[in-house]
C-alpha cells in the first residue's frame, strides 16, 4: 500500500461534510451535459459520459436528473452551453492548487476565481506550473465500519485495482483511469456499496504547513468549492487533522 492516503482523507471528509446535495447535483449535471455534447448521448460509445454517470449514480443522483442532463447536452432539451477551464495556483504557504471549472460565462468565472485567490493570499500560476505535481487516478471509497479491509483488498485487487488504503475509517481503492469502470463494476457486482466513485487528480507529494496556514488554505478551498462554476479543487497541502 502506498502514498495517497492524506489526499484520500481530505477528499473523504470533505465529501461526507458536503450536505449541499442540490449544489452537488448541479455539478454532476454540468459534467454529464458537456460529456454528452462532446461525445454524444450514448454512454456505451462515450467513455467520459459513462464515467460521469457512474459518479452521479454513486452519489444517488436520480435517473431522471441524469437523463435530462444528457438531453441538454445533446440539444434535445434547452440548456446552457458550458466551457471547460483549468486554473493552476499557489495557495497560502506555497502549496499547489488545481481548480477545474465548467462555466457558461468564462469572464465571470475568471474574475470570481481571481478574486477568491487574491483575497485569500493565493496567487494564480501559469499553465503547467503545478499540474505536473498531480497524477490522474480512479478513486473508490468504502465504509470501513461496514466492510473489512481484507474484504475490500481481496475484491479490489482481484478486479485490477492498483492500491487499497485504510484511511481513518474509509477504505480507499485506487485504480488506473483506464480500469476505473471495470473495477467499479466488479465491486458493485459483489454488492459493495460505495461512499464515492470518481476519477481525480492525486498529488504525487505533499507539502506540510503550520496550523495558521492550514486554516487559510481550508477556507480558500471551501470558498472555491462553493462557487457555482467550480467543479473540483485539488491540492497537495498536508492539512493537520483538525483542518481536514
Amino acid at each position: 500500500m502506498s502514498g495517497h492516503s492524506k489526499w484520500a482523507t481530505i477528499k473523504h471528509k470533505k465529501g461526507l461534510a458536503d450536505a449541499k446535495r442540490g449544489q452537488m447535483f448541479t455539478k454532476f449535471i454540468k459534467e454529464i451535459s458537456i460529456a454528452a455534447r462532446m461525445g454524444g448521448g450514448d454512454p456505451e460509445m462515450n467513455p467520459r459520459l459513462r464515467t460521469a454517470i457512474l459518479k452521479a449514480k454513486a452519489a444517488n443522483m436520480p435517473k431522471d436528473n441524469i437523463d435530462r442532463a444528457i438531453k441538454k447536452g445533446t440539444g434535445d432539451l434547452e440548456g446552457s452551453t458550458y466551457e471547460e477551464l483549468t486554473y493552476e495556483a499557489y495557495a497560502p504557504g506555497g502549496g499547489a492548487l488545481l481548480i477545474e471549472v465548467l462555466t457558461d460565462n468564462k469572464n465571470r468565472a475568471a474574475a470570481e476565481i481571481r478574486n477568491l485567490l487574491t483575497r485569500s493570499g493565493a496567487n494564480l500560476g501559469s499553465t503547467g506550473s503545478v499540474s505536473y505535481l498531480f497524477k490522474r487516478k480512479g478513486i473508490l471509497s468504502y465504509d470501513g465500519e461496514k466492510y473489512s479491509e481484507d474484504q475490500i483488498m481481496e475484491a479490489g485487487l482481484e478486479a485490477g485495482a492498483d492500491d487499497i488504503v485504510n484511511e481513518g475509517g474509509a477504505l480507499v481503492v485506487y485504480t488506473d483511469p483506464s480500469s476505473f469502470e471495470t473495477v467499479l463494476n466488479a465491486m458493485n457486482a459483489k454488492s459493495f456499496e460505495t461512499l464515492g466513485a470518481e476519477i481525480s487528480m492525486v498529488p504525487e507529494t505533499f507539502l506540510a504547513c503550520d496550523a495558521e496556514t492550514a486554516g487559510k488554505v481550508q477556507k480558500l478551498i471551501d470558498r472555491l468549492e462553493e462557487n457555482e462554476d467550480v467543479q473540483n479543487v485539488y491540492h497537495n497541502i498536508e492539512l493537520p487533522e483538525s483542518e481536514e
